[in-house]
């Protein structure tokens, strides 16, 4: 692996991701006040590190933007909805593990 390449899991600069997807960094730092679900590492100085999941999230807005066409409030509203979907799934699946819990003290008594 050449110096300058880090591991998958490796915290990246903002300068780092900003080269990686070829906008500048100010477009990262307006972008952590249009998506709160954007929060990257600050340290000393207020210097910037994405974790993997903030990487993730940074490739996937900057996809949207530029290769899908959508502005920022469609972004926004596309991951609000995702958002509230995986809600809605995970409390589905919390209610068939209290049904199926139900059933087997039923079945007990």
């Amino acid at each position: 692996m050449p110096a300058t390449e880090k591991a998958a899991g490796a915290l990246r600069t903002i300068g780092e991701l900003a080269a990686e997807i070829g906008r500048p960094q100010h477009i990262l730092r307006y972008w952590e006040t249009r998506f709160p679900q954007l929060k990257p590492l600050t340290r000393a100085g207020n210097r910037r590190y994405y974790r993997p999941e903030d990487v993730a999230l940074v490739r996937r807005i900057h996809h949207l933007l530029s290769e899908e066409g959508y502005t920022i409030r469609g972004v926004q509203k596309l991951l609000a909805e995702e958002k509230a979907a995986r809600g809605r799934s995970k409390a589905a699946e919390l209610q068939a593990i209290r049904d199926s819990l139900s059933d087997a003290l039923e079945e007990d008594r």
